[in-house]
């Protein structure tokens, strides 16, 4: 008998230690539909240009920061796990509603998510990752202080749009996905851009053709995943995989999903993937078994 219980606790060590090495490539398990794994909601209802802070531009102008809500039709849940989707467009344009981001709130609504995609300080000049400039860093640092205003603002009206504080992500592609990674590996950054007096840390960073460009990974960052091609010439491949060395020096849970030879942001031909990996991910990271449903 104690032999049986060894070997039954050495098992359940083993199928523990495989989900935490594995997030984004093991499904969830449960008969369908399962929240937050599958589609259970057919529709979405969208609230545009919720007004979630206001900050100065470069030229001292006060810019007014807006999001889009995506949230599930008919849900009656009051503490939805929460998902901060960020826009790419070389820090100086682009916009919240870019197709691949608007595609992703909608999926992760129809799976019991509350989503917003949010619009955020640009730059004229952008930035290169040949020639980076003080605009450009401005521009980055701006990114991330008004993404970290959209966490505290749904930690802020969480009660309002049925949040769970404890279950929020952030992700987003291209300079979105630099945001997301600087806003994840920079969980005692207080930021600015507005909602003081609340945490703008995250459970977790999602990346599409970005990588860590602020701040060190330290063990109170959060997990994170990538996906990026290896010929991707805007943010290079080392980028990434410097991103996941940094994360795994300091004990932090990192994923980097590589496509060989795909170029800057490949959405389209790996939609399947991105989705599957993402929610899977997701699902693991913010312990969405014990989430409300």
């Amino acid at each position: 008998m104690r032999v049986m219980r060894r070997r039954l606790l050495v098992l359940v060590a083993a199928v523990a230690l495989a989900s935490a090495a594995c997030t984004p490539y093991l499904t969830p398990s449960g008969p369908a539909p399962l929240r937050y794994r599958d589609q259970v909601f057919s529709g979405v209802t969208k609230t545009a240009d919720v007004v979630y802070g206001s900050a100065p531009d470069q030229q001292g102008r006060t810019v007014t920061l807006r999001l889009d809500v995506y949230e599930p039709t008919g849900d009656r849940v009051v503490a939805r796990p929460a998902i901060v989707w960020v826009h790419g467009g070389g820090f100086s344009g682009g916009d919240k509603t870019s197709p691949e981001i608007v595609d992703q709130a909608n999926t992760f609504a129809r799976m019991g998510y509350l989503n917003v995609s949010i619009a955020y300080r640009l730059a004229p000049g952008g930035c290169s990752a040949a020639a980076p400039t003080a605009s450009c860093l401005r521009a980055i640092v701006d990114a991330q202080h008004d993404a970290q205003a959209a966490v505290r603002f749904l930690r802020a009206n969480a009660a309002r749009y049925r949040v769970d504080p404890a279950r929020i992500a952030i992700a987003g592609t291209s300079a979105g996905a630099i945001t997301a990674l600087n806003v994840g590996f920079n969980a005692t950054d207080p930021g600015s851009s507005g909602n003081p007096g609340y945490s703008s840390a995250v459970g977790a960073a999602v990346s599409l053709s970005g990588a860590k460009i602020l701040g060190t990974a330290d063990a109170a960052d959060a997990p994170s995943l990538l996906f990026h091609g290896t010929v991707d010439p805007l943010v290079p491949y080392q980028w990434a995989r410097n991103t996941v060395d940094a994360a795994h020096a300091a004990g932090l849970r990192s994923y980097l999903t590589t496509w060989e030879g795909e170029g800057h942001v490949p959405y389209v031909s790996h939609r399947g993937e991105i989705i599957s990996q993402t929610r899977n991910f997701l699902y693991w990271e913010l312990d969405l078994a014990d989430a409300a449903r």
